[in-house]
């Protein structure tokens, strides 16, 4: 009989990328977001106005809400990797539960949000990302599969 051990392994590896992926992507949009000076050109498009068409309070505010945003997304990344780089090497089953569940946390939610401009305004904004995001979520969990019982690290 041929041991299962390898393909686990194997298949907690490809998990471990899927989420680490998403952890790096996540942290170059928190700091694209962090750092503009003004909003995403999609944004403009859903409002029908230019940055410099805003007055300053609503300059301040989406600023604002895109900093939050940036937070989000920089937390998120931060998480996942440190997740991917310590408890997940380890094989510790709440860890290889709790990345597919951050990011899916977070990016349910964007999806949706991108949806709603998506069909609110004539804008087209990045909500394909946010399906790809949620999708390494569910297939990393899914090959991971952390309810098995094996625990195997990869280090």
């Amino acid at each position: 009989m041929v041991s299962q051990q390898p393909r686990l392994q194997g298949r907690r590896i490809v998990a471990a990328f899927l989420y680490a992926t998403m952890g790096v992507v996540s942290l170059v949009l928190g700091a694209i977001y962090l750092f503009r000076d003004s909003f995403m050109p999609y944004h403009a498009v859903a409002l029908s106005k230019s940055w410099g068409e805003l007055d300053s309070a609503t300059q301040t505010l989406l600023k604002a809400l895109m900093e939050v945003a940036a937070a989000g997304w920089l937390a998120l990344g931060t998480l996942i990797l440190l997740l991917v780089a310590f408890p997940i090497r380890r094989g510790e089953r709440w860890a290889r539960l709790a990345a597919p569940a951050a990011i899916l946390l977070f990016y349910v939610p964007t999806l949706l949000a991108t949806l709603s401009v998506l069909q609110q305004t004539p804008a087209s904004p990045p909500w394909r990302f946010n399906v790809v995001a949620c999708l390494c979520a569910v297939v990393g969990l899914l090959l991971d599969a952390p309810w098995r019982s094996h625990q195997t690290n990869f280090r």
